[in-house]
C-alpha cells in the first residue's frame, strides 16, 4: 500500500485560508492537482455577497460564522498545470468591486497501479454495459444538483476511526491489464463490519447498490461539496436523509470492483475530484 502521508504534508502547506487584499483585490495561491483549496474574506468590510468563477463553475462565498465569509473550490486531479487568472466578483455596502485570484496549479506525478478483479468488471457483457452507463449519467446528473445551502461549517472528519491516512488517489488504474479512469477516491484499509462515519453534516443524495461502487452512499455537504462511500457491506442510511457529522452510515465491505475489503473515500467540489483527505487538513 503507497501511502499519501508525504503528499498531505505537502498539501496541508498549501491549503491555507487565503486572505483577499482589499487594496488590489488580488489572491496568489500555489495548489496541486488534487487539492481543496479554502478562500477566506476579510472580516473588516461590509460584504453583501461574493463569488468567482473557476472551471466553467460559479462558486458562491458562503458564511461561515457571523464574522466570515469563505469558500472552498477543487483543483481536479487532471487539471492542466500552469497560470490561471479566476475573477472574483465581490459586493460590499452596494458597490461591486472586481478581484482577481491567480492561481498557479502545479503537477503531481501520479503512480501506475495494477490490479487483477473479476472479468465481468473489465469485459462488461451487455447488460451490465447499460447498467454502468444508466447509473454513470444518474451520478452526473446528483452532482449537478447540489444544494445552495452550505453544511460544512464545521470541519471534516476522516469516516474511520483510528485511520489518519489513505492509499492510491489519482493513481492510474489497469484493471486485468487493461488501462481504466484514475482512481478518484482514497482506499482507507479496513475489516469487513468497520463503522463508516458521516465526514460531515449533509443530506444523502444516493444510497444503494453500484456495479462497479457496490453499496454506496453519497451525500451532498451543499455549496457544491460531496463525499462519496463504496463498496459498503451495509448501508444504514436512505436516499433524503439528512446526516449529522460523525454518524454510522454503513460498514466496510468487498462489494462491486474490489481486490479486499476496504472504503472507497471520496470527494467532489462541483465538478472537480479531490482528494478527501485535503478536506480534513483545511
Amino acid at each position: 500500500m503507497i501511502i499519501l502521508g508525504e503528499m498531505q504534508r505537502i498539501v496541508g502547506f498549501f491549503l491555507i485560508k487565503a486572505l483577499l487584499r482589499m487594496i488590489d483585490l488580488i489572491i496568489s495561491l500555489i495548489a496541486f492537482q488534487g487539492t481543496a483549496i479554502m478562500v477566506s474574506l476579510p472580516t473588516n468590510y461590509s460584504i453583501d455577497q461574493a463569488h468567482l468563477n473557476w472551471d466553467e463553475q460559479t462558486y458562491d462565498f458562503v458564511k461561515i460564522d457571523s464574522n466570515q465569509m469563505a469558500i472552498l473550490i477543487g483543483v481536479d486531479l487532471d487539471q492542466a498545470p500552469g497560470i490561471y487568472n479566476v475573477p472574483i466578483e465581490i459586493l460590499i455596502d452596494s458597490h461591486p468591486h472586481i478581484g482577481e485570484l491567480v492561481l498557479e496549479v502545479k503537477k503531481w506525478d501520479f503512480p501506475t497501479t495494477e490490479l487483477t478483479v473479476e472479468p465481468k468488471y473489465v469485459q462488461l457483457s451487455s447488460e451490465n454495459q447499460a447498467r454502468a452507463n444508466l447509473e454513470a449519467n444518474e451520478i452526473r446528473a446528483l452532482y449537478a444538483r447540489s444544494s445552495s445551502q452550505s453544511n460544512w461549517r464545521e470541519s471534516f472528519i476522516i469516516p474511520l476511526e483510528g485511520i489518519d491516512q489513505g492509499s492510491n488517489f489519482g493513481h492510474r488504474r489497469v484493471f486485468n491489464n487493461e488501462p481504466r479512469a484514475p482512481h478518484s477516491g482514497a482506499d482507507l484499509a479496513a475489516s469487513t463490519g468497520t463503522p463508516i462515519l458521516a465526514s460531515n453534516g449533509g443530506r444523502v443524495i444516493l444510497a444503494k447498490d453500484l456495479f462497479f461502487s457496490g453499496n454506496a452512499v453519497f451525500i451532498d455537504h451543499g455549496a457544491g461539496i460531496f463525499t462519496t462511500y463504496l463498496h459498503l457491506s451495509a448501508i444504514y442510511t436512505k436516499e433524503g436523509d439528512v446526516v449529522e457529522k460523525g454518524q454510522v452510515i454503513g460498514n466496510v465491505g468487498a462489494t462491486g470492483r474490489v481486490t479486499g475489503p476496504h472504503l472507497h473515500w471520496g470527494a467532489r467540489i462541483k465538478n472537480t475530484r479531490v482528494d478527501p483527505f485535503t478536506l480534513v487538513s483545511r
